[in-house]
C-alpha cells in the first residue's frame, strides 16, 4: 500500500497520484461518494461501478450504531456486508459525534454520548474507535478527533487541538503496524494558521499513511475554507495523500486541487440528487421546477450516464411530482457520474499540463 504521483502542475498546486489499497487502486484526485450506513443512498453497486466510482466512504458512528460492530463481524467485514470490491474509507465519526448525538463528555479518556436515535447513552476512547474500524476491515481509517464549530474563540480551538493531538498518538499506537489498514491523521485548528500549522506538525511528528483537512464546511464563508485550505497544504508532506473532510461542490473541488489536495467527499451530489436537483457543466437544474414540464430533452446531452441515455427532463420532473422513489435514484445516478467524470477530466487536465485552462473555462460556463 503506497501512495505515489504521477504529475505535478506547472501553474497550480494541482497534483495527481495512484493511492494503493488491500481492496485495489485508487487515482487521484477523487471524489468518494458518501455511502454513511453502508450504502450510497438509492444507489446499488453496480449503479456505482458503471459511474465510474471506485472508493466509497463510510462512517464508523453510523455503522456502530446500526447494525453494530458484531453482525458487521459476521458478516466477514465491511467489504463482504455491504458487497463493496473497491477500497473503503471509514469516518471515525467524530464529526458526527459532536453534532448529532447529545454530547455527555469530551476527555482525555475519550467521548461519552447519548445515540441521536434512541437516547443509548455510549462511551469510546480513540483505542475503541480503530478496534472498530479494524473490525470493519476498511481500506483508510480515520481516528477520533473533536470537531469545534464556527465561529470558534482561539482558546477553544486550542484546547480541541491539543485533545485531538492526544488521541491521534493514541490512535496509531493502536493502529501499530497494521499493514492491511491505512491510517489517515486529521488537521484541527479552526480558523487560526498558527494553530494548524501546530497541528500539522504534531502529527507529522506521530506519522501517518495520509493527512485530512477536518473542522471546515462548518458555518465559514467560502474564502475562509480555501484560506485554511491554502495554508494547510503548504506544511502538508507531498508524499502523503492530502483529504479535505466534508467539501464538495464543483467550484470547491476546483479551488482545492489548485491547492493540492488529492480526496474528497461530501453528501451534495446525492442529496441533491434525491431533492431533484443535477449537476451539469453549465450549472444545476432544479428539475422540479415547472420549466421542465414539457422538456424532452435528457439532463445533459453530453452525458453517458443511464438517466441521460434513457429519460427526459420532463419524465424526471414528473417522478418527483408524483413522489415516485425512481426519481430520487436517477437523478442521484446522474450526479455521481457527472462527479467521477468530472473527477477523471480533472486528473487527465493536470496530466496533459493544461489543469489551469480546464478550471477557468469551466468555472466560466459553470453556473452555482
Amino acid at each position: 500500500m503506497s501512495f505515489k504521483l504521477i504529475k505535478k502542475d506547472k501553474d497550480t498546486k494541482a497534483r495527481c497520484g495512484v493511492l494503493s489499497t488491500a481492496h485495489g487502486d485508487t487515482k487521484t484526485p477523487v471524489f468518494m461518494p458518501v455511502g454513511t450506513q453502508a450504502t450510497v443512498k438509492t444507489l446499488s453497486n453496480e449503479d456505482l461501478l458503471r459511474s465510474g466510482t471506485d472508493i466509497i466512504l463510510c462512517n464508523a458512528y453510523h455503522l456502530y450504531l446500526r447494525p453494530g460492530e458484531e453482525i458487521i463481524k459476521k458478516a466477514g467485514g465491511l467489504h463482504q456486508f455491504c458487497g463493496w470490491k473497491g477500497p473503503i474509507l471509514t469516518d471515525s465519526g467524530g464529526f458526527q459525534i459532536f453534532s448529532l448525538a447529545t454530547l455527555m463528555k469530551a476527555s482525555d479518556k475519550g467521548v461519552g454520548f447519548s445515540s441521536h436515535l434512541d437516547g443509548s447513552k455510549h462511551f469510546l476512547t480513540p483505542e475503541d474507535v480503530i478496534r472498530l474500524q479494524r473490525s470493519f476491515g476498511s481500506d483508510i481509517m480515520m481516528p477520533l478527533d473533536e470537531c469545534v464549530h464556527y465561529p470558534c474563540s482561539k482558546e477553544r480551538a486550542a484546547d480541541s487541538l491539543r485533545l485531538t493531538t492526544k488521541w491521534a498518538q493514541r490512535s496509531k499506537k493502536e493502529h501499530g503496524l497494521n499493514a492491511r489498514q491505512l491510517l489517515f491523521g486529521i488537521i484541527q485548528g479552526s480558523t487560526y494558521p498558527d494553530l494548524r500549522r501546530e497541528g500539522i506538525e504534531k502529527l507529522l511528528e506521530i506519522g501517518f499513511d495520509g493527512y485530512a483537512i477536518g473542522g471546515v464546511s462548518v458555518g465559514e464563508p467560502a474564502d475562509l475554507i480555501y484560506e485554511i485550505v491554502d495554508n494547510a497544504t503548504e506544511y502538508m508532506p507531498e508524499d502523503k495523500p492530502r483529504y479535505l473532510m466534508g467539501v464538495g461542490t464543483p467550484a470547491d473541488i476546483f479551488e482545492a486541487v489548485s491547492m493540492g489536495i488529492d480526496m474528497f467527499d461530501c453528501v451534495i451530489p446525492t442529496r441533491n440528487g434525491r431533492s431533484g436537483t443535477a449537476f451539469t457543466e453549465e450549472g444545476k437544474l432544479v428539475l422540479r421546477n415547472r420549466e421542465f414540464s414539457s422538456d424532452f430533452e435528457p439532463i445533459d446531452r453530453e452525458c453517458k450516464c443511464y438517466t441521460c441515455a434513457n429519460h427526459y427532463r420532463a419524465y424526471i420532473r414528473h417522478l418527483f411530482n408524483t413522489d415516485e422513489i425512481l426519481g430520487l435514484k436517477l437523478v442521484s445516478l446522474h450526479n455521481i457520474h457527472f462527479y467521477a467524470k468530472l473527477m477523471d477530466n480533472i486528473r487527465t487536465a493536470i496530466k496533459t499540463g493544461r489543469f489551469k485552462t480546464f478550471k477557468e473555462k469551466f468555472l466560466k460556463n459553470y453556473n452555482s
